[in-house]
């Protein structure tokens, strides 16, 4: 398919010029114009790209992509990573919050899916755009359960705090970096948080709050919706999606 077809799509279905974000998505790096394949991946560095050739690919779809906040001047590694784009002629496309945020192949809402939890609610507004859901399970779970369901379908826990009711039913869920938002999540109901990491500041915030807080792994947690964003895009349009796992144990 033409490259400008692609990218239009995801631009209307991610509304990636809507959702403000820490710098410019979509579209990062133009190159081919007809794209066969498209690999996913969830970041966008130098083994990522060396991987995504490795992989046959035309167009590289990630979550963390390459241009964040302030200008970058093309020096050094920098520069040896637009090459990289540049001189292989590959597309770069990023979906950072706007794939956080997405109400059917989103990073949040795949994970509640896959957790076999149902979605009834948007939490944990960023730049104004609510990334996170609510979720709530039919029946009660223990934490175990949960952590299990998690490693079955999505990949290893780091870490679990354990400070909420022995039934969990209401769920937080907030990929990538959420410990911030242990509070809000006990202050709107719910058990148990799972997010990506923590840090040594909110080491303690699930026991002030009394839930459980569950730590999937930054990275982690954020491959679902890339895959899923694939899936979607290989169903639709004539196009080879493959998923290229690169952890980075964060």
């Amino acid at each position: 398919m033409h490259r400008d077809e692609l990218v239009a799509y995801l631009d209307e279905y991610l509304r990636i010029h809507e959702i403000q974000d820490y710098g410019p998505q979509g579209l990062q790096v133009e190159g081919r114009e007809t794209v066969h394949k498209i690999v996913g991946m969830v970041d966008a560095q130098i083994p990522c790209v060396e991987a995504a050739l490795a992989h046959g690919a035309d167009f590289v779809l990630v979550h963390h992509g390459i241009f964040w906040r302030e200008p970058q001047r093309l020096v050094g590694g920098f520069r040896k990573l637009v090459q990289l784009y540049l001189g292989n002629n590959l597309n770069l496309y990023a979906a950072h919050l706007a794939l956080d945020a997405h109400p059917q192949v989103g990073n949040n809402v795949t994970l509640a899916q896959r957790l076999g939890l149902t979605v009834v609610d948007r939490w944990a507004s960023v730049n104004g755009t609510p990334i996170g859901v609510l979720a709530e399970s039919p029946e009660p779970l223990e934490v175990d359960q949960v952590v299990a369901r998690y490693e079955a379908q999505v990949g290893p826990v780091l870490q679990v705090q354990s400070h909420g009711p022995a039934a969990v039913r209401r769920v937080g869920i907030l990929s990538g970096s959420g410990a911030s938002h242990i509070q809000e999540a006990a202050r709107l109901g719910c058990d148990l948080l799972l997010t990506g990491e923590t840090s040594h500041a909110a080491y303690y915030d699930g026991q002030t709050a009394g839930i459980h807080v569950i730590y999937g792994g930054h990275y982690t947690t954020e491959t679902v919706g890339v895959q899923a964003l694939g899936r979607h895009l290989q169903e639709r349009f004539d196009v080879e999606f493959e998923f290229v796992d690169l952890p980075t144990g964060l």
